[in-house]
């Protein structure tokens, strides 16, 4: 395991931060399969898809956790920009750094992301062809999360303010020359309207793994993308990759799962249920995440090799 930083080829202003892991036994003058792994939004690499990353690494791949442009460590001047066509060209840009390893095979490349890096992996999948088998983790769409709500209760129309709100913000931006801030999980665990969402303000802003890069906040600009994204889009004609997914039975954003199986081309998806879970234990809860890569793991060896 080390931490490596590479250009973006997408913004070759923004250096990526990432940390790679490789499997016992690794022999730089052999190739191996490769993941990449994203992490949730208002996440970094430390967390969740560092943990999943160094347990998939231990089942012979070559994995890769990194820093969203404009987040964690790795650069960008709008810092906590949350666009997710920008974080959905990420995936790519990493995959372009992945490509120049000698000890990658690049017919061998697989992606996984952890709830909006979920979400970003699936529409990078759709995008990117080169992404040969998609695992998801707790998946979120987070432009269906912020127009419909956690619970899918909000109409489409009705989220009109949100884009308004974002379009505020950037006229605020302007004038002000700083960045107006929004929340992307509950900052105080007062502001959690259920349990679950509580364990979101626990996971990120107390011990249980909060992380000096990570202040819990996106920039309110970025809902003038959010509400109007897909990560879904087009999945019914393209997302046509080995695909599996894994969400807690307890999830409140499961419905977002079941959506990406439904629509997904691929005629090879399976999804996997892990009973007793909610949306944060298949973050760090040690049952369940044990669970999930015990279902990914057997998936990415059977579709990339390892």
């Amino acid at each position: 395991m080390g931490k490596i930083s590479f250009t973006n080829t997408n913004n070759p202003g923004i250096e990526m931060s990432a940390v790679i892991n490789f499997p016992e036994g690794f022999d730089e003058n052999l190739t191996y399969p490769a993941i990449v792994v994203s992490h949730p939004g208002g996440g970094v690499k430390e967390q969740t898809a560092g943990t999943y990353a160094a347990k998939l690494a231990e089942q012979g791949f070559i994995t890769i956790a990194y820093d969203a442009s404009y987040q964690g460590e790795s650069g960008g001047a709008l810092r906590q920009l949350e666009n997710p066509y920008i974080r959905t060209e990420d995936v790519s840009a990493v995959i372009d750094h992945l490509t120049t390893l000698p000890y990658v095979d690049n017919e061998r490349i697989g992606a996984m992301g952890i709830c909006a890096g979920a979400g970003y992996t699936a529409n990078a999948a759709i995008n990117d062809r080169r992404i040969k088998a998609v695992g998801t983790v707790s998946a979120v769409n987070i432009g269906s999360m912020f127009r419909n709500g956690w619970d899918n209760n909000v109409r489409n129309e009705d989220a009109l303010p949100f884009i308004e709100a974002g379009s505020g913000a950037r006229t605020a931006d302007a004038a002000s020359g700083g960045l107006s801030q929004m929340p992307m999980a509950p900052l105080k665990e007062e502001d959690a309207p259920n349990e679950e969402l509580r364990q979101a303000w626990e996971y990120y802003h107390t011990q249980r793994a909060q992380c000096e890069t990570a202040p819990g906040y996106g920039t309110l600009r970025s809902l003038t993308q959010l509400i109007t994204y897909d990560a879904y889009n087009f999945a019914e004609s393209y997302l046509t990759q080995p695909l599996q997914i894994v969400a807690g039975s307890e999830a409140g954003s499961k419905w977002m799962s079941d959506d990406l199986f439904e629509r997904a081309a691929s005629t090879d998806k399976a999804f996997h249920v892990v009973e007793g879970s909610n949306h944060m234990q298949l973050y760090d809860g040690e049952q369940y995440v044990d669970e999930a890569v015990s279902v990914l793991s057997p998936f990415f060896q059977d579709k990339i090799g390892g």
